[in-house]
């Protein structure tokens, strides 16, 4: 007995021993497809803090305690695996994608989820699915990506930003745009990132996951993370791309011969011109001359030219297992169609995190932008309007300021020098600083320090024959402004597992500190037109105003999740939130949400089904609030005006037309969810559906008052919104073969969005274009038929109208047109639906990605489809095909040059038309060298490709096929597309 009680102590004894003496473990991992080496993943000595990551070529090397310690091994999108170390000493192991992406980690405010646990309506989007497109914007690289989220570009001229909405227009008056939160800070532009920093992009749709955000979310929020540093050894990544722009789709001009004939129609309805013998009558001298030498000019042709988009971007990432860092330079050089139309960013980002002993980690995000921008007041509106007849340039090919010694400057003038100069500086820096305490195992404490530290002026000089100036005093102006946004945030997470149950606990303090000053002064006829805007002192004229804005926000929060079995789902948030905005009495208001899941796949009866896969159904509901107005909304001020004595001038003040609501209260917005998440045959084809119905009421609305007031406009908490929709995400993998590969992403977003109540009850505010039943923006106008023709004259005659003229509905059958009963809803630019359709094929070292994206079922009023001259004078769009007794056009009214455009009776009903668009949103060819060919190099990954972004349009109307309805209406700045050729590589 004494023997066993020894033998027993002995081997007790040796196996403390022999846990108490480390040894290193090393090994590659890579991935078991492609056979890529896996950079990042982490390795963990089960059931300790123990841990490292793999290196830029795979590679790790941990200590481990005794032969019976279990390595985890983690990366996001493969697989965990678990391995017993036993007598290895080097581990080789290829991980296994996880193909349902189920175990994908997904960022939601103040945490991350796994995606099968996830409650609420979120999208995530890889950094590397963004960096397919090559674009000055990331947003535009998902554009039709994300059910819901409908992103378009208003304008083709370099440095121009995107306009993004989430699930529809719930304010009237207050803004609609997105929270973007980049690296847990409060940001303005996801302008100012290169694409390839990016690790992850997450859109929070629903009330449940934006209301840990509270009044800042309730507009959607965007989420983006950074790329962090990596353990090992270093690894160098360069991404670089050249293209040219060119005109996608834009308006041409009616050309010399076109024009003339326009001017003898006009002359021929008042009876001033029968023939071409009567042209020296309908042209003065120099334009006669001009028909007679065949002189004619397309400034369009001189105006615009193939711009370029290039980028060049560097990033590394290294570290150890205690510090890691990463750090990127970015150069993106945009040249647009116009002369002196460019953007140049240049950016710089660090990103480090450093453990220090096992419970405590600090670490920063920071990234610094500059722009320089020559801003290009567009020509083309002169460009477009000017007689195209003689030309731009005399014999010595100097400019001609007047053509045909007209009235209107030549649209060239711009581009001369010291004639017109419009340059910005802007310098953006995001700080991110935090501190991450871990006493206890499943408790974070953490804080977070975050500043947005905005500067930026704009100087713009005129000269006296410039466009803007037109023969005026020369004219210079200078602005410049200051803001920063402080956002310090304190918040403590707890996660514990109770048998079968598993909850996380999330409490928070946010304070947000918004404030901003600005300058603008101006002058005329400076001495020398050389000193451009830098000359103000030697002006005349001058001018001087300047503005400040202070607005701050408190909140309080607090949320848990909570799961039994993994299937049985809850997340439930409270918010309060106190914003300085609004009136004292209503600066604080609670936001609540809650949602519940059911992961049905998990149960019994589904478990081992052969068809469906995965299955979760899901529901949510909350309250979100907006103070998305002007600080100061509830003051009324003070604003001076000229006034005299006499002669003699005195200072006067008289209340600013905007008056101040002392009891302006928050803008609430009631959203429920439900969803489906699918995945059929072993995942090949998953689904995602969602349908929302989320109801505005209590509106931050500019109301209008009588004149009689003294004052204009006024910010109440009046009238009510709704928006309700369907979302629907699919994707497949249809073919996986040893060498070929084909996956296809289909998305589908329906919002039907209305007016429910406006001010005092009223069914409509025709003034705003506002009714009850309609979205926010609809076009309210009489509705065209078409144009009264030969043979209608006597049922013309009833209307006081002739043929040639423009026929309108008689809605009200009373015999006369009246603006009362007479108008109607003609459209609204919101689509009925949109979506997009992504296909990517992979074969051996080869890959090529195609995305068709589709809006369709809006209406568009666009400026091109309303350039109409009638009277002859200037220059019209081709599009315009107007009536003639030999041309019986149902289009446009006859010529006329007694009438101009504008007082043609009911020339307002002119021009609607549907701008339901298919577009090829891009299209991109790669290639990879194989690893066999570099292996022995310093190089790990070399890719080649060539994208081509917007190569072709398909419009419904045939009227839009030289116009690009994706911008809604205005034709300055022509939208692009892109031709890129492009490199990305490793180091």
């Amino acid at each position: 007995m004494i023997k066993f009680y020894l033998s027993m102590a002995m081997f007790c004894l040796l196996s403390v021993l022999s846990w108490g003496q480390t040894r290193v473990i090393t090994g590659q991992i890579s991935d078991s497809k492609t056979g890529e080496t896996l950079i990042g993943v982490s390795i963990l000595v089960k059931g300790t803090t123990q841990g490292t990551s793999s290196d830029g070529n795979g590679k790790f090397a941990i200590n481990v305690p005794g032969n019976t310690a279990i390595l985890v091994f983690n990366y996001v999108g493969y697989l965990t695996r678990e391995i017993t170390v036993g007598n290895q000493s080097q581990i080789t192991l290829k991980m296994a994608p996880d193909e349902t992406t189920l175990n994908d980690v997904v960022v939601i405010g103040y945490g991350t989820v796994k995606k099968r646990d996830l409650t609420g309506s979120v999208v995530s989007v890889k950094g590397e699915d963004i960096a397919k497109v090559p674009s000055a914007n990331p947003l535009e690289s998902i554009q039709g990506k994300v059910p819901g989220v409908d992103i378009t570009r208003s304008s083709g001229s370099a440095s121009s930003g995107v306009n993004i909405n989430i699930r529809g227009t719930r304010s009237i008056s207050a803004g609609n745009g997105p929270l973007i939160i980049v690296d847990g800070v409060q940001y303005g532009s996801l302008q100012d990132l290169n694409a390839n920093d990016i690790a992850s992009m997450e859109i929070l749709k629903d009330a449940s996951s934006t209301a840990i955000y509270g009044s800042r979310g309730a507009n959607g929020v965007i989420i983006v993370t950074t790329k962090k540093g990596v353990s090992g050894q270093a690894v160098v990544s360069l991404n670089s791309y050249y293209g040219i722009s060119q005109v996608a789709r834009y308006p041409s001009i009616m050309d010399g011969q076109q024009f003339v004939e326009q001017r003898r129609q006009a002359y021929r309805t008042t009876g001033n011109w029968a023939s071409p013998a009567d042209d020296i009558k309908i042209f003065n001298s120099a334009e006669y001359a001009a028909i007679q030498n065949n002189q004619y000019t397309n400034y369009q042709d001189l105006l615009l030219h193939d711009g370029s988009q290039q980028d060049y971007q560097i990033g590394v990432r290294a570290g150890t297992e205690k510090t890691k860092a990463y750090f990127s330079l970015d150069y993106l050089d945009e040249k647009g169609l116009l002369k002196n139309d460019r953007s140049n960013r240049y950016s710089a980002r660090l990103n480090l995190d450093q453990n220090i002993g096992k419970y405590f980690t600090t670490g920063m995000q920071a990234q610094f932008t500059h722009y320089e921008i020559n801003n290009r007041r567009d020509p083309l509106n002169q460009a477009n309007k000017i007689s195209p007849l003689g030309d731009a340039f005399d014999q010595q090919g100097n400019l001609i300021i007047y053509p045909l010694s007209g009235t209107s400057v030549n649209p060239l003038a711009d581009e001369q020098p010291d004639v017109y100069s419009s340059k910005s500086i802007i310098n953006r820096t995001l700080l991110s600083a935090y501190m991450e305490l871990k006493p206890l195992k499943g408790l974070v404490i953490r804080s977070n320090l975050g500043a947005n530290l905005n500067t930026d002026r704009t100087g713009t000089f005129a000269d006296r024959y410039s466009i803007d100036r037109n023969g005026s005093v020369p004219k210079a102006t200078y602005s410049a402004s200051n803001s920063h946004l402080i956002n310090i945030e304190n918040f403590v997470t707890y996660n514990k597992e109770i048998k079968d149950h598993s909850f996380t606990l999330t409490g928070i303090n946010s304070l947000l500190f918004n404030r901003s000053d600005n300058i603008a002064a101006s002058g005329e006829n400076q001495l020398l037109r050389s000193q451009l805007f830098y000359g103000l002192g030697n002006s005349q004229n001058q001018a001087v105003t300047t503005a400040y804005n202070m607005s701050n926000l408190i909140s309080y929060a607090g949320r848990i999740n909570y799961s039994y079995k993994g299937k049985y789902l809850l997340t439930a948030t409270g918010r309060t939130d106190g914003s300085s905005k609004l009136a004292e009495a209503n600066h604080w208001a609670f936001f609540p949400s809650a949602a519940v899941a059911w992961r049905v796949s998990d149960e019994k009866f589904l478990k081992d089904n052969k068809v469906i896969s995965d299955l979760k159904l899901k529901y949510s509901y909350g309250i979100a609030g907006s103070d998305n107005i002007n600080a100061y909304s509830t003051q009324s001020s003070l604003s001076r005006i000229a006034f005299g004595f006499d002669e003699t001038a005195v200072p006067a003040y008289a209340y600013s037309p905007r008056i101040g609501n002392i009891d302006l209260t928050w803008e609430k917005t009631k959203t429920s969810d439900f969803g489906i998440e699918i995945g059929l045959f072993k995942n090949r084809i998953t689904a995602t559906i969602d349908y929302y119905d989320s109801k505005t009421y209590d509106l931050l609305l500019n109301r209008s008052l009588p004149p009689t007031d003294g004052v204009t406009t006024v910010t109440q908490n009046i009238a009510k919104t709704r928006n309700k929709g369907l979302e629907i995400f699919i994707s497949s993998r249809n073919f996986e073969g040893k060498d070929f590969h084909w996956t296809t992403n289909l998305t589908f977003s329906r919002n039907v969005e209305e007016i429910t109540e406006l001010a005092g009850g009223a069914q409509s505010d025709v003034l705003n274009s506002w009714f009850v039943g309609s979205p926010v923006q609809a076009y309210y106008d009489y509705q065209k038929i078409g144009i009264w023709q030969t043979g209608e004259e006597a049922e013309a005659a009833k209307f006081g109208q002739k043929p040639g003229d423009i026929h309108v509905a008689d809605l009200n059958n009373d015999g006369k047109i009246d603006a009362t009963n007479d108008r109607k809803i003609i459209g609204t630019n919101r689509p009925k639906w949109s979506g997009g359709l992504e296909n990517t094929f992979t074969y051996k070292s080869w890959d090529l990605n195609v995305y068709v994206f589709a809006r369709i079922g809006q209406t568009i009023y666009p400026d091109f489809l309303r350039r109409y001259d009638t009277q002859g004078v200037g220059n019209s769009t081709t599009a315009i095909n107007y009536w003639t007794p030999e041309n019986p056009s149902n289009d446009y009214p006859r010529p006329n040059k007694n009438i101009s455009f504008a007082s043609t009776l009911y020339s307002s009903s002119l021009g609607y038309v549907d701008g339901s668009y298919i577009r090829l949103r891009n299209i991109t060819l790669g290639y990879t060298i194989p690893k066999e060919v570099i292996q022995k190099s310093f190089i790990k990954s070399v890719r080649l490709y060539a994208t081509a972004r917007n190569p072709f349009t398909y419009t419904r109307s045939s009227v839009l096929k030289e116009y690009d309805p994706e911008r809604g209406g205005s034709e300055n700045a022509p939208m692009t597309k892109l031709y890129t050729f492009g490199l990305n590589a490793t180091f």
